[in-house]
């Protein structure tokens, strides 16, 4: 009997093994290792076999290469750009005109319907910078300043104090500009001096730098005002156009109301032309106030509180702003619109530019 109850004891013990290696084996899998195809053919009750257990290994770490857009370059700090930054409002007029009036105080303009009727009309259009002022007096000392940054220490109306110096005509040609300066009653193209009872070249303040003067090709691109009729009518205007009326038409010699028809006259064929249309602007600025007028602003400026006007398509219609400018704002203006480096005392902080006359966008008036 005893042999056969150690069999059937020995028998227990393997049906007893065979009961507990499922149990074994859950936990293999839960301490991570799978058991092999053939430990799960024979020992998974059922058949069933044990799905491939996915283990917590690390990844291998990816290098990020170097890419035109997720990686940075080290390079060198840009040249300044030729055009206008984005904060600047002031647009990149196709052209600019500039007409410099004579000797008239503001408060004797603006308001004075019957003498100056289209003036006052043009101010209520278009832009009316109401704090705007002459540099100094007399008058060559404010022309000097419009193209020169400065009085470059001129103090009278002289005629033989010609300087040597960067004006407004080096910055327009470096950029690729065209210009020209039409005088009125000036004889001939390149002339030197006074002439007659109208033409004054203290008006003239392009004749005075010898870069322009001493300059053949320079200098023949100041000619008679006949000549913008006939530039005007064939639309060969350049990019940059200065218009001095003579000594009655600049209102110097004469009253008032022939400046305001003269400008009628004139200011309406401009506005009509293509130059001007197609993204132009034309400021409108008289050169001092009256002799005993000593007010002013912004540093350099003493010259008497003055009027000038903005017209543009591209300008704020009926605007008025009382921010103090002077002709080195001006100066500034034209210089920013075109992309081109502040002379002088124009880049003086206290020479605000008016870009608050202008709009993103064209404002689709008509003149």
């Amino acid at each position: 009997m005893k042999p056969r109850l150690l069999l059937v004891l020995t028998l227990l013990v393997i049906v007893a093994l065979r009961l507990a290696s499922p149990s074994e084996m859950q936990r293999a899998v839960e301490a991570g290792s799978a058991p092999s195809s053939a430990e799960t053919a024979t020992s998974t009750p059922l058949g069933l076999a044990y799905l491939p257990l996915v283990t917590n290994r690390q990844l291998p770490l990816l290098t990020p290469t170097a890419s035109a857009t997720s990686m940075p370059t080290a390079s060198a700090t840009p040249a300044p750009s030729a055009t206008p930054s984005s904060a600047n409002h002031i647009p990149p007029f196709s052209h600019i005109f500039t007409i410099v009036m004579e000797n008239e105080a503001y408060e004797q303009i603006i308001g004075n319907t019957r003498s100056a009727p289209y003036i006052n009309s043009l101010a209520q259009q278009y832009g009316l910078a109401t704090n705007y002022y002459g540099i100094t007096h007399p008058s060559l000392p404010n022309y000097i300043s419009l193209i020169g940054g400065d009085t470059l220490g001129i103090v009278n109306d002289c005629t033989d104090c010609f300087v040597n110096a960067p004006n407004l005509v080096d910055q327009l040609e470096s950029a690729g500009k065209s210009w020209k300066a039409y005088m009125e009653d000036m004889p001939s193209s390149c002339f030197i001096g006074d002439s007659g009872p109208l033409y004054r070249q203290k008006h003239n303040p392009f004749i005075y730098f010898d870069d322009i003067r001493l300059n053949a090709a320079r200098c023949t691109k100041l000619v008679p005002f006949t000549q913008f009729a006939t530039d005007l009518q064939a639309n060969r205007l350049p990019d940059y156009v200065w218009i001095g009326p003579n000594m009655c038409h600049d209102i110097h010699d004469c009253p008032l109301a022939d400046g305001d028809a003269w400008l009628q006259s004139w200011v309406a064929k401009i506005l009509a032309s293509p130059a001007w249309q197609q993204n132009g602007v034309l400021f409108i600025t008289w050169d001092e106030g009256r002799a005993s007028d000593n007010t002013g602003c912004c540093q350099y400026a003493n010259g008497g509180h003055i009027l000038t006007l903005v017209l543009s398509r591209l300008g704020k219609p009926a605007y008025q702003s009382s921010t103090a400018y002077a002709h080195y704002s001006l100066l500034r203006t034209i210089e920013e619109a075109w992309g081109l480096p502040a002379l002088g005392k124009a880049e003086c902080v206290c020479s605000a530019p008016m870009e608050e006359f202008f709009s993103a966008v064209p404002a689709g008036r008509r003149p």
